[in-house]
């Protein structure tokens, strides 16, 4: 038996391959248990990992019963972070909740208290903060490299999430159409929509360039298509004290950042009082601009420590030393950034200028 027994929960989400893949790898670790009510979205994972029988479930308390786990990765639709994480918490499980945070203010504040029972920590996954260029933005900030942070811009976002499969595979375009009427993805109640899916991204990573500091007041616009309920691209703009950010979100970039950056690229532009730097995903650097050499100068992304190089090795790590959970994991940051996708929900829902929710 592997030291650190981890349970797969829900396959609503694509990224449930992702990190059942980092599972696998690990050396400490293995895959306890995968759990779905429909075997069939399990049927990938399975054949991947040799996934035996006894260790697949579509009951929930069947598969947490008779694990014997350590860490549980959700990765439901969005409206059901809550209910898994309140049903999860009183079995002694860690949890990873994959991005988003929940579908509301409310959701989220359920989650924190069923964990802050539960002598067990949760952290949520947003895979951008293992982007080695938005780690050393934070690195470069910190340091006062472009004076106090003013401004945050955040554009991101891809074709559509059902244009790939885990570990990006890609599916024609004829397929995304057909699978649109019944996807998740594309349901308002399930928490569907490019603003639910990526505006976490930005409000996360921007909160903590910003020291966990809050805006004060929220304006957002959103798409309105004729046969689609959600929106698939939004524009979030937060007044903070000092100044004005922008916040972004696209399903239907020109092609996917992962293959081919598109224009707009997908990533932060940070400016400060002293300077500018801007990091976009994927890259191995970022560039940075200062009063006293204000020509862009690339400077090489930071190399990641082990431990610090993705969310499963990470989460593994925090049990093994019993540290805090920090950065762009820590739920309570997180509550921050979910308090900023609530506001821009009510914004555009009431198409106003509304006080930061509470």
């Amino acid at each position: 038996m592997a030291k650190y027994r981890v349970l797969g929960i829900s396959f609503d989400h694509m990224h449930m391959g992702d990190l059942l893949r980092a599972v696998s790898e690990h050396p400490d670790a293995e895959i306890a248990g995968i759990f779905d009510p429909d075997r069939v979205r399990m049927n990938s994972a399975i054949e991947q990992f040799a996934i035996p029988d006894t260790r697949v479930f579509t009951e929930l308390e069947h598969c947490i019963g008779s694990s014997e786990a350590d860490l549980a990765i959700v990765c439901s639709a969005t409206a059901e972070h809550a209910d898994y994480v309140e049903r999860l918490a009183p079995h002694g499980l860690h949890v990873l909740v994959e991005k988003p945070f929940a579908a509301s203010v409310s959701e989220a504040r359920r989650m924190l208290a069923a964990m802050a029972g539960s002598g067990r920590r949760m952290a949520i996954n947003w895979p951008i903060a293992w982007y080695p260029s938005h780690v050393t933005a934070k690195r470069l900030i910190d340091e006062g490299v472009i004076g106090d942070l003013i401004e945050v811009h955040f554009y991101d976002g891809n074709r559509g999430p059902l244009f790939h499969l885990a570990d990006k595979i890609e599916v024609s375009p004829q397929e995304v159409e057909a699978q649109k009427s019944t996807s998740w993805w594309y349901k308002k109640a399930s928490g569907g929509g490019s603003l639910l899916d990526y505006l976490g991204y930005g409000a996360t990573l921007g909160t903590w360039y910003m020291n966990g500091e809050a805006p004060v007041e929220v304006t957002c616009v959103v798409d309105e298509t004729p046969g689609i309920e959600v929106d698939q691209h939004s524009i979030t703009v937060c007044r903070y004290a000092k100044g004005l950010s922008k916040l972004e979100t696209r399903w239907g970039t020109f092609t996917d950042p992962w293959t081919l950056q598109p224009q707009p690229k997908c990533g932060f532009v940070l400016v400060g009082s002293d300077g500018t730097l801007s990091s976009y995903d994927y890259d191995d650097y970022v560039t940075i601009q200062t009063r006293d050499r204000p020509a862009a100068t690339r400077v090489p992304a930071d190399t990641l420590p082990p431990g610090h190089r993705g969310p499963i090795e990470y989460m593994l790590a925090r049990i093994e030393d019993g540290a805090s959970i920090t950065g762009p994991l820590d739920p309570a940051l997180c509550l921050t950034a979910q308090r900023i996708v609530d506001s821009a929900v009510l914004s555009a829902e009431s198409k106003r200028t509304v006080p930061l929710v509470s």
